[in-house]
């Protein structure tokens, strides 16, 4: 992705368009291509981009172009294509082939004549052929019509066995609480561990504490204004983006990273208690040790940092990383794992000068990572339609998760097993794809029990309830589903306006939030 970005960046003189009324200037498409590539979950590469095309420094107000404007665009001018090739020279109909970007939309006036000629004499063919043959091929037509109607019941049939009907499911808007105030994509939410407190991170440079009152979701229901937490880097300029956020065990802080490459570290109250500097890039990820004591996080600098939050100090940096480091994630409390677009996976421990273990076998970019409850295994997801299953006892994976068609976004462990809140329960991993797909694995078998497919483009984010007994699941067609882990059924829905980047439970799982693209948080009730 980022090698098509550079190749497709625009330059900084104005570009306008034949019409003197209608123009567009290189900064506004390339605001439209930094847009698109975070909705579309590059981070890494809009990061790229918005430095080499200096957007940033634009003053270009986004909160006022909606989400997807590029997608927008783009399919409007298709339709234009479309219709300026279906019109003849004298104004009327004629067939052209759909539009491809394999083939050139622009003929010339000789291609034209010669399709048109070549028209006419298919027409003057079909005419000199018996009334029969023409009557068998209508009766051809309208068969084929009536099998295609009768098939199109029988798969709406089938989709309605094995996942009830739209009025079961389906959340409405009166049932969920809507929480306002980002004026910018919404990249990412967490709850407090301990209350109805949930943390949002958006593009619009700021994250926000929203107190949600307990019981039922619904539009009429009142809530507190939020406590705005703004990101300002050192010379007061607005640091953009809030990339990651998390709260410590006792929901007593909560640490956010930003792109202008500052942790910062925030009282539930919104009070600024410390802002940890030192790398050099946006920071993507960012999680706190179990006792709350350490503060890891990795960023585009291709290092990770661990922050004594005792005294805002580094404890000790690890740079083993070539590319950008994309995720970290705690093993215990001195020991941690991370991963890079450099394809490795290094398990590192305070105070050691080498890691302890490097993995290897991804053949692209390692997106995320995590550890099971015990500590025991490493899962981690690549661009490369993979999900993989490592151990500290050898240096090879010891599943490999090939079902997948396409890029593996992320990946999440039940709260099963030894370590877990559910000893006694069954341990599975779930992997969300771009292939529109949610897949539950078996780690001992590497056998897929259930494949989730009822969205319709990317799925960006996949959350376990506190039990383990349902799967959360968010995509960019703008549904938040609700999963059975048991048998793999769609027992929940709830249809927004955006694309959905984050979901969430609670930690007693009477909710769950989703962040969209058109700057809202939505919360919805759980008790079944």
């Amino acid at each position: 992705a980022l090698a098509l970005v550079r190749g497709a960046q625009v330059g900084r003189a104005p570009a306008r368009a034949l019409s003197g009324a209608m123009s567009i200037t290189s900064d506004e498409l390339n605001f439209l291509i930094y847009r698109y590539l975070h909705e579309s979950g590059f981070r890494h590469s809009a990061f790229t981009f918005g430095c080499e095309s200096m957007v940033t420094k634009s003053n270009i107000n986004g909160s006022k172009i909606a989400p997807g404007e590029l997608v927008n665009l783009v399919q409007r001018g298709i339709m234009y294509t479309e219709l300026e090739r279906s019109v003849g020279d004298d104004g009327g109909e004629r067939d052209s082939a759909p539009y491809s970007l394999t083939t050139s939309s622009r003929e010339s006036k000789q291609q034209r004549e010669q399709q048109q000629q070549q028209q006419r004499e298919q027409q003057q063919l079909q005419q000199q052929r018996g009334s029969d043959r023409g009557a068998g091929s209508g009766r051809s037509v309208q068969q084929s019509g009536v099998s295609g109607d009768a098939d199109a019941a029988e798969a709406m049939a089938i989709d309605a066995d094995g996942a009830g009907t739209a009025e079961d499911l389906e959340t409405t808007d009166e049932e969920v609480m809507t929480l306002v105030g980002h004026s910018s994509e919404v990249f990412i939410c967490a709850w407090s561990p301990q209350e109805l407190k949930l943390a949002s991170g958006s593009g619009d440079a700021t994250a926000r504490i929203w107190t949600v009152p307990d019981g039922p979701c619904g539009q009429g229901r009142e809530y507190p204004s939020p406590v705005v937490l703004h990101h300002v880097s050192g010379d007061k300029e607005k640091s953009k983006d809030v990339t990651t956020l998390d709260w410590n065990f006792d929901g007593t802080m909560l640490a956010t990273g930003s792109y202008d490459g500052q942790a910062r570290i925030w009282s539930p109250g919104g009070v600024l208690l410390q802002t940890l500097s030192r790398h050099k890039g946006p920071i993507f990820s960012l999680k706190w040790n179990r006792t709350g004591k350490y503060l890891l996080s990795g960023s585009v600098d291709k290092t990770a940092v661990v922050w004594d939050t005792t005294t805002s100090t580094v404890r000790q940096e690890f740079a083993f990383h070539k590319e950008p480091t994309l995720d970290v994630d705690w093993r215990d409390e001195d020991s941690f794992a991370s991963c890079s677009t450099d394809r490795m996976i290094y398990v590192c421990k305070l105070d050691s000068p080498s890691y302890l273990r490097c993995f290897q076998g991804h053949r692209d970019e390692v997106n995320a990572i995590k550890w099971d409850p015990s500590g025991t295994l490493l899962a981690s997801c690549s661009d490369d339609h993979t999900a993989k299953i490592w151990s500290l006892k050898g240096d090879s994976c010891v599943q490999d998760l090939r079902d997948h068609q396409k890029e593996i976004y992320t990946i999440k462990w039940s709260p099963a097993g030894p370590g877990s809140a559910n000893p006694s329960a069954r341990l599975m991993l779930a992997s969300a794809s771009f292939d529109a797909t949610i897949r539950l694995w078996d780690p001992e078998t590497g056998q897929c029990s259930h494949v989730l497919d009822k969205h319709t483009d990317p799925v960006y984010s996949v959350a376990f309830s506190a039990d383990g007994q349902y799967l959360a699941s968010g995509s960019f067609d703008r549904c938040l589903h609700i999963w059975s882990v048991k048998d793999g059924s769609l027992v929940k829905t709830y249809r927004g306006s955006g694309g959905i980047f984050e979901v969430c439970w609670n930690s007693d799982g009477t909710k769950v939030a989703a962040c969209f693209s058109n700057h809202v948080v939505s919360v919805l009730d759980m008790r079944m």
